[in-house]
């Protein structure tokens, strides 16, 4: 247990200090971690993330003085998360933590971890009681973000940010190419996993799993994918033989689920050579071919050779508000001032696509953000800027744009349809 304390609370540390958790995570564990540690100490980090509103009110009450060095108050919260959310022992929780916090900052560290902790044993309904009354942490978001959700959403907000804290699903797109839906579902249930069919190529599995146990996946018989992104090609109308790019396509979820869905001329295009390489794996582990370049979207002159394109798809970088509960470091990370920052790239973006598409085709915006910001207002600026541009109905959308909210068995996406005139 020791040693996923010590990695997670590292990763923490670094979060709180303002890198990603994916690529404190790596660099947490660097030095060699059995699978089964790495396992847990990721699960901890996660956990203390999506809950660091409420684990950071109980230390403040808890501790006379903030601890000191950073890497001890990380340590003390992933402790506080395993003894409020976990079934771990707590003597063994209690025992390591304090062990641990000895050689991060010396003997008299050791008696400061413990009467935290044994503190937080002792005090736990009190200390509940206290922390319900602050929003913060009540529901383990930013005040700000909490305000936004709640002026955008009044009915709804507080259980999108109780789902927000959760675990998410796990859903799969099966590779119609390859088999069909009713027939990986038999597959699953052949190894002992179960899912919920959600046509035409989505399946909702009971309980998440490694990828490794999944039938054929190396194959490229299915694709781990999110319901909520699966919207893609039946909203974008993707026709056979039509010429269609990808604007930001990393990691090349979507772009694999367009060639799996129709025969057509692909661009796959993203300005993050790493990333793109991903989207070449994914491709290949799938049995599917399209042009990737490396370039920036927003910029046509350096990439477009003027062949118009009938479709684009602009899947746009974003606050990443809707999927948060899969990247819990986003809302700890993220600022008000991030999102006109976000904005103005995403109108950057379309307006720059906006050339390379042919006159009658469409352009599907999407975002994985909750915020208006980010969804609507883009759009309505667009809209204002390209005469050009009309806005088309999609099923279920309000006013030509679809916000889809999370839930039980998807994230969060928007969605918005235009047609050139």
């Amino acid at each position: 247990m020791r040693e996923a304390q010590r990695v997670a609370a590292s990763a923490v540390s670094q979060v709180l200090a303002g890198q990603s958790l994916a690529q404190a995570l790596p660099e947490a564990w660097r030095g060699g971690l059995p699978e089964r540690e790495r396992s847990r100490a990721q699960d901890l980090a996660y956990g203390t993330l999506r809950h660091y509103g409420l684990l950071g009110s109980f230390l403040r009450m808890l501790a006379p003085r903030t601890p000191r060095p950073e890497l001890l108050r990380a340590l003390l919260l992933v402790a506080l998360y395993q003894l409020h959310a976990t079934r771990a022992a707590p003597h063994a929780v209690v025992s390591q933590a304090v062990a641990l916090a000895g050689e991060i900052a010396g003997q008299a560290a050791r008696g400061f971890a413990n009467a935290v902790l044994r503190g937080f044993q002792r005090r736990r309904s009190e200390l509940m009681g206290r922390a319900s009354a602050d929003e913060t942490a009540r529901y383990s978001h930013p005040r700000w973000w909490i305000d936004r959700l709640k002026a955008q959403y009044p009915e709804h907000y507080a259980e999108l940010l109780a789902l927000a804290n959760r675990h998410p699903p796990m859903a799969l797109r099966v590779n119609l190419r390859r088999t069909s839906l009713g027939g990986y579902l038999e597959l699953l249930a052949s190894v002992g996993l179960r899912a919920i069919p959600a046509p035409p190529a989505g399946l909702l599995l009971e309980r998440p799993v490694p990828v490794e146990r999944l039938p054929h996946f190396g194959a490229g018989w299915a694709s781990v994918q999110d319901l909520g992104a699966q919207h893609a090609p039946a909203f974008l109308d993707v026709q056979p033989g039509m010429r269609v790019l990808d604007a930001c396509s990393a990691p090349g979820g979507k772009a694999a689920h367009l060639l799996e869905h129709a025969d057509v001329e692909l661009v796959a295009l993203d300005r993050d050579a790493e990333r793109l390489r991903r989207v070449e794996a994914n491709l290949a582990r799938l049995g599917l071919a399209a042009r990737t370049v490396c370039a920036d979207a927003a910029e046509p002159q350096r990439w477009w050779d003027g062949r118009p394109f009938q479709r684009v798809l602009a899947d746009v970088p974003c606050s990443g508000s809707g999927v948060v509960r899969r990247h819990p470091d986003i809302k700890w990370l993220r600022r008000p001032s991030d999102l006109p920052q976000f904005a103005a790239e995403q109108a950057r973006i379309l307006d720059g696509v906006w050339q390379v598409l042919d006159r009658g085709g469409k352009l599907l915006y999407v975002t994985c953000s909750l915020f208006a910001e980010e969804n609507q207002c883009v759009v309505a600026s667009f809209l204002e800027r390209h005469g050009d541009a009309q806005l088309q109905p999609l099923p279920g959308a309000e006013n030509g744009m679809r916000q889809l909210l999370p839930d039980h068995s998807h994230d969060g996406f928007f969605y918005a349809l235009l047609a050139k005139r």
